[in-house]
């Protein structure tokens, strides 16, 4: 619980900080493990109160949502996703795998949200409209 706490608050200070206007997180995978699936979903939930609580609007991506936007199959792997925001960002050197994943959300969000507003539709209708 004091886990929780903490990413609350700091993610709270990280919000206070930078200012952001929307935010944008990766829908939760079920995976092998039901214990790390339940954890995940702990962290996951206080991070959203954190935003919400900013009045911030959230935007979900499933992960095989993030890996067709951005390599153009959804069956991608942690390797090419990694290797392709290497060049969408024009960074030198391997990204670490959590960097990239995020950096992946936000990069399939600036996507979506750039063809929402040239279409005059919201994030969601724009996603569906994508796939």
């Amino acid at each position: 619980a004091q886990r929780l706490k903490r990413l609350l608050h700091g993610l709270g200070e990280v919000i206070e900080t930078y200012r952001p206007q929307e935010v944008a997180i990766e829908k939760v995978f079920m995976g092998k493990s039901a214990d790390s699936a339940l954890k995940l979903g702990h962290a996951r939930g206080a991070a959203i109160c954190a935003v919400v609580l900013r009045d911030l609007p959230v935007h979900e991506y499933a992960a095989t949502e993030i890996k067709l936007a951005l390599v153009g199959k959804g069956g991608a792997d942690k390797v090419q996703v990694q290797h392709m925001v290497g060049i969408m960002l024009n960074l030198k050197g391997k990204l670490q795998a959590d960097a990239a994943d995020a950096l992946a959300v936000a990069i399939t969000h600036a996507h979506v949200r750039a063809t929402a507003q040239r279409l005059g539709v919201n994030t969601q209708q724009a996603w569906s409209r994508k796939k």
